[in-house]
């Protein structure tokens, strides 16, 4: 029996550590394993550094080809060269969406003239109008379109005022409403961000979130000794943030907080991070004379499960104009561990209400460094710390594990 063929078009794809890119790889990967063809059309990384990753470079296309003996599966990766800004504003970021697009144009219409067809179209959202590749293969060569939702990029833009032309902003909601209607299947990563989908168009929006590998992340016993081996006393308390650093972060919160604790020396912040922010935040740090904050870049993945272990406090922060725009994909990665979050989030957005009610972290309100300096003292002596580590633990395992929703993404799109 012949393999079901799947095809995934998406500016970020592995080896990228973080965000989209890896959580792409990890999906295209088990679904390999699971013996289905797979062919993805994406850029080279860069992401969170915004340059590209040795040993690639960014002159011309280039083709991959992975087998999976097990499965019988076969992966084909098409990199397409694109503008990566390395400054990424609005104006240039969008400059990056359109050479992405043309750059992966001339690959999809090799397809509408060769043999091969998809049983299944995942185009990923931002940037929202990559999907019209996937529309027009479809149209043409038959298969599903599924639109997957990882940010609300439009809102995104416009709420962090990275684009405020009202005409072309009402030109991109037309747009993106008519790839929503158009599409096969929708679904993005979270109720909150479900709500917001179906105010624009009047369809079922599948829940498909982002997962964590519980087997490559888990607990760790023995913080004090993992802290030592990262050169730190052992009864430090470690607040740490590790991810990416943009606007919709609000990082200079995280240095506000620094700033408040500096008369507590066994406080330590370790931001972990790279891209062209964490440059105004080194300096902004140094120009305060902060000693209590240390840089570093991303760690390797074979390194990053003791690295998350080494934390008292994991800091998930992001501004309130991002609420319910996009989820913080590390928290899922966070939760595995085991680790104790420090969470800003507005009331009544998805993120404040799953960690309430499943009690594994605080939420505080966001753009506030002196509320999270409080809030570190309070994790400090609070009783009920070690149970919300429990807490985070077991939420990983009975929802977020890779296996099972990548098991449910399977009966929904590909039965």
């Amino acid at each position: 029996m012949k393999n079901k063929r799947i095809l995934l078009i998406s500016h970020n794809f592995s080896p990228e550590p973080i965000g989209v890119g890896k959580y792409n790889g990890e999906m295209i990967n088990w679904l390999a394993k699971a013996g289905y063809d797979c062919t993805v059309i994406t850029t080279f990384p860069y992401y969170p550094y915004w340059k590209v990753q040795a040993p690639y470079t960014n002159r011309w296309y280039k083709r991959e080809v992975i087998n999976y003996p097990e499965s019988g599966a076969e992966l084909k990766i098409y990199r397409c060269p694109s503008y990566i800004p390395q400054n990424p504003t609005g104006g240039r970021r969008t400059m990056q969406d359109f050479s992405y697009l043309m750059s992966k144009f001339f690959v999809v219409t090799r397809f509408l003239f060769s043999k091969e067809k998809f049983d299944l179209i995942i185009t990923i959202a931002p940037p929202f109008h990559l999907a019209y590749l996937g529309l027009m293969l479809r149209n043409i060569r038959g298969g599903r379109l599924l639109y997957h939702i990882q940010d609300l990029q439009i809102e995104a833009a416009r709420d962090l005022n990275l684009f405020k032309n009202a005409t072309v902003l009402k030109v991109l909601f037309k747009i993106e409403r008519n790839i929503l209607s158009s599409a096969n299947y929708a679904s993005t990563i979270s109720d909150g961000m479900i709500s917001r989908v179906k105010t624009k168009v009047n369809r079922d929006i599948v829940f498909f979130p982002n997962w964590v590998d519980t087997e490559a992340f888990y607990p760790l016993p023995d913080r004090g000794d993992i802290k030592q081996r990262w050169g730190y006393d052992k009864d430090d308390l470690i607040c740490l943030y590790s991810g990416a650093a943009g606007i919709k972060q609000g990082l200079d919160h995280v240095i506000d907080a620094a700033g408040e604790l500096q008369a507590y020396p066994g406080i330590k912040f370790i931001i972990c991070t790279s891209g062209p922010y964490k440059d105004e935040l080194q300096r902004d740090a140094e120009a305060r004379g902060l000693r209590n904050v240390v840089f570093m870049q991303l760690q390797p993945k074979e390194k990053f499960n003791e690295f998350l272990n080494l934390a008292d406090v994991h800091l998930v922060v992001q501004k309130a104009s991002a609420a319910d725009l996009v989820m913080p994909s590390k928290l899922s990665t966070i939760l595995a561990v085991g680790g104790l979050s420090v969470i800003t989030a507005v009331r009544d957005t998805t993120l404040y209400n799953i960690t309430t009610q499943n009690d594994f972290g605080y939420v505080i309100e966001p753009g506030d460094g002196k509320i999270l300096a409080q809030k570190v003292l309070d994790i400090k002596i609070d009783p009920t710390a070690a149970q919300k580590r429990a807490n985070a633990r077991n939420y990983a395992m009975q929802y977020l594990n890779i296996d099972t929703v990548m098991e449910r993404f399977e009966k929904q799109f590909l039965s």
